[in-house]
């Protein structure tokens, strides 16, 4: 393990994109890292005084193919599989050089690989790794429950170890968290087969009915003392279609009725103060539905505001990097 300091290790972003859309219904979002960085990503962090690093877009074009039964409703198995290797391999490759890794997507299917290498990569370095998950849809279908056999709304139950894509990782180290370490936020569309799961599982939901009653700051606070208090690390998977449709059209499975740009923008901004986000995805952005980048240039801020930006300065434990392992 390589030994780093908290403040150096503060200071150094690894972008990788993930160009891959086979998980969702609707293609487009293999563009999905091409337009983050368009829309300025990268020259954002820089800005902050973040050392970042740019590993262009990950390929699996000359990867071999598994021999695995592939289950029968599972949309595109084989070149998820590639992806989810690939992602998970390359994203613990990343961790361990010490660089805090953002992902770009692509659908969110590529959450599958780099949720396991970041578990994996904390479970060595003896930490929790927590994940919250910014999403209209709950994403905790299987094979057996899923109405559609689309891959991306399952990321988050093969993340928490559920069966039914058991060799979708090969002979790549698989690290599942429990399902008490998955804290979904922003939902506001679950299947049925799905919803009795996530009650068996008591996965912890914080639904747009609890954000509406409470606002983002109540829920978004108790979700950050929990990893605190265990000592634990956060990966934040940001799926755009957490937005309101409104604020960001560009996404293949738009859901009316979510957070606005200032409820996100203080979830970011929140999460930035805490200390523990250790690890992002950007997922679901399609650029062929998108209104000239506008979703795109939202995302951005965002992120940005994960990372430090703000109106003025205030006292806060950290610039939003997970402590130093």
């Amino acid at each position: 393990m390589i030994d780093m300091s908290t403040s150096e290790q503060t200071r150094r972003i690894a972008v990788l994109g993930a160009p891959i859309d086979m998980g969702a219904s609707q293609r487009g979002t293999l563009m999905g890292p091409a337009a983050l960085r368009t829309a300025g990503l990268v020259t954002l962090l820089e800005a902050l005084d973040l050392d970042v690093i740019d590993h262009g877009d990950l390929s699996v074009r000359d990867m071999a193919d598994l021999t695995d039964a592939a289950p029968a409703k599972a949309n595109h198995y084989r070149e998820i599989q590639r992806w989810t290797r690939a992602l998970s391999k390359r994203g613990y490759e990343i961790a361990r050089t010490g660089a805090i890794p953002i992902f770009l997507g692509g659908d969110h299917s590529l959450s599958m690989g780099s949720v396991n290498a970041m578990a994996r990569h904390w479970r060595d370095v003896g930490r929790e790794l927590f994940v919250l998950w910014l999403d209209a849809h709950a994403d905790y279908n299987t094979p057996a429950t899923t109405l559609s056999a689309n891959m991306h709304g399952m990321a988050a139950a093969f993340l928490c170890g559920e069966d039914g894509l058991d060799g979708l990782l090969g002979e790549e180290p698989r690290a599942p968290i429990a399902p008490d370490r998955l804290e979904l936020f922003g939902t506001r569309s679950i299947d049925r087969l799905e919803k009795d799961l996530l009650r068996d599982r008591s996965v912890s939901v914080a639904d747009m009915r609890e954000i509406d009653e409470f606002g983002v700051g109540v829920p978004i606070g108790r979700i950050i003392d929990k990893v605190r208090a265990r000592n634990g690390v956060l990966h934040v998977s940001f799926d755009v279609d957490f937005l309101d449709p409104e604020l960001a059209p560009g996404v293949g499975t738009t859901v009316p009725g979510g957070a606005t740009y200032r409820e996100a923008h203080l979830v970011m901004e929140m999460l930035h103060d805490s200390g523990l986000v250790g690890s992002v995805d950007i997922v679901e952005l399609n650029p062929f539905l998108d209104e000239r980048g506008r979703t795109a240039r939202v995302a951005v801020e965002l992120v940005g505001s994960l990372f430090g930006q703000n109106i003025i300065d205030r006292r806060t434990p950290s610039n939003a990097i997970a402590p130093g392992d």
